[in-house]
């Protein structure tokens, strides 16, 4: 019987995923196991964290299959990130599922896009099997790029995003578990069914959400200004303002069918993205 793991389980991608499977969960993976959710089967629960080295290798001990969630942004996840894949291959775990970053390369606009590629090179330098998924911005999170009175600011443009929901990363996630040696080797680009501007994703949100949303244009320099009130941290503004440069970039708005490929079903628009979140 395979065994697997799920980091992130707490989030939307990672506990939808433990969801789906159920019984065939073998093990949570979460940084608070007080708040791992309550899974049919009852799963073990284990507190991981990607810092720390010999807490993963006993929570990795005995799991065939893993899915790895991407850490929290931080200006040393690279590190973290291949500490724990470390963990995971000494530990004996033969494939890894990692979620990855749509258009991830060592000089990606978007600069979190080049902590995807440095696990990605990590993971294939290991020896274990893997499987990529190459997640487009999440849909159900531009509400968040607002502020108090429905305003997002940035250097956008026109520039379109075939952004994809949650639920469906969550979805195929559970796929690629459930038959992990169909997929080995694989790297799924998972995208929604169209992309839309910031622009056109303010109007739909307040039709879908019943509450307004607008979009202002920044220059590059008034994004990095703007923003300095909330952190002083270079990658930190790097990564938000690079967020709106990658998507006037064009970097982001190619479609895929992977989704619909792999679930049988069209991706969620943005509407209902914000449904399911």
């Amino acid at each position: 019987m395979t065994t697997i793991a799920i980091t992130g389980a707490t989030g939307h991608v990672g506990g939808r995923a433990a969801r789906i499977l159920g019984s065939q969960v073998t093990r949570l993976l979460v940084r608070d196991p007080a708040r791992a959710p309550r899974i049919d089967g009852g799963p073990e629960v284990a507190r991981i964290d990607y810092d720390d080295r010999d807490g993963a290798l006993a929570a990795l001990a005995g799991i065939d299959v893993l899915l790895m969630v991407s850490g929290a942004e931080s200006e040393h996840r690279r590190a973290q990130h291949r500490r724990f894949i470390t963990a995971a291959t000494d530990a004996g775990v033969r494939h890894i599922v990692y979620t990855s970053f749509d258009g991830a390369a060592p000089n990606a606009v978007f600069t979190l896009g080049r902590d995807h590629w440095d696990a990605e090179q990590a993971i294939r330098e290991s020896g274990m099997a893997f499987t990529f998924l190459r997640d487009n911005f999440y849909s159900d999170f531009f509400p968040m790029f607002a502020d108090e009175q429905g305003v997002i600011r940035g250097p956008a443009g026109d520039g379109a995003a075939a952004a994809v929901a949650r639920a469906d990363v969550g979805d195929v996630a559970a796929l690629v578990l459930a038959d992990p040696a169909a997929h080995e080797g694989a790297a799924y680009t998972l995208t929604g069914p169209e992309a839309f501007t910031f622009a056109e994703a303010a109007e739909r949100m307040t039709r879908a959400l019943g509450r307004p949303f607008r979009y202002e244009e920044q220059t590059v320099a008034e994004a990095y200004e703007s923003r300095r009130a909330f952190t002083d941290l270079e990658w930190q503004l790097d990564a938000w303002v690079s967020t709106y440069t990658a998507i006037a970039d064009g970097a982001m708005d190619a479609l895929s069918d992977h989704v619909e490929r792999l679930t049988g079903r069209p991706a969620r628009t943005l509407e209902e993205a914000l449904a399911s979140a």
